[in-house]
């Protein structure tokens, strides 16, 4: 007679759920939907932007826009592509956590017009704090273009450390781009948020 033993066994969180709704002091960071495409596309479309970012073409359009929506509101990726949106739903950029070759990876943008009031810094990190709670062990990488300092410095401030520095394609650029490769560990960025 086999008897089958049944162990307890500590569950491991491997994924950090579906992508959350978080609200900031002046931000609403919700998930994906179709109608912001034409804002995406507007952004995008603006070489000043996705010049700083390796993926994006140029030009940029609508339906590039459909095309990287669709399966952001799919529900099938471990990714979280957050819209950053203001009071009144304004799509105004993304900040994105996503899982790429077993590693997860911080990334963001934000349409030109609202640079330089701190919307990037306060939505990853609102995003990055939620995420740590459901991930409490995972770090997290990141990296910018060498001429992006305004990156690199937002990376600074959320506990991103440089480790190292290499040479990416830039599919807006169309050429290798020299980029800097950073990592935060969760008691990093927990140190940081300690009032």
């Amino acid at each position: 007679m086999n008897a089958a033993v049944l162990q307890k066994s500590d569950s491991v969180v491997t994924m950090p759920g579906p992508c959350p709704v978080i609200i900031t002091e002046r931000l609403v960071l919700r998930p994906h939907k179709l109608s912001d495409a034409p804002a995406i596309a507007e952004s995008l479309g603006d070489f000043k932007v996705s010049r700083m970012l390796s993926k994006v073409p140029q030009p940029y359009d609508r339906q590039d826009a459909l095309d990287w929506i669709a399966p952001q509101t799919s529900g099938i990726l471990p990714d979280w592509a957050l819209a950053i949106t203001t009071g009144d739903d304004t799509h105004i950029g993304v900040v994105a956590i996503e899982l790429r070759r077993g590693e997860w990876h911080l990334g963001y943008w934000l349409n030109r017009f609202y640079w330089d009031r701190g919307y990037v810094t306060e939505a990853a990190g609102a995003a990055l704090e939620r995420f740590f709670r459901r991930m409490p062990n995972t770090a997290i990488r990141s990296g910018a273009f060498a001429d992006n300092l305004a990156s690199l410095n937002v990376q600074r401030k959320l506990g991103f450390r440089i480790t190292d520095a290499d040479q990416i394609f830039s599919m807006s650029r169309n050429r290798m781009v020299p980029h800097i490769e950073t990592a935060m560990l969760p008691e990093d960025f927990r140190r940081l948020r300690r009032p």
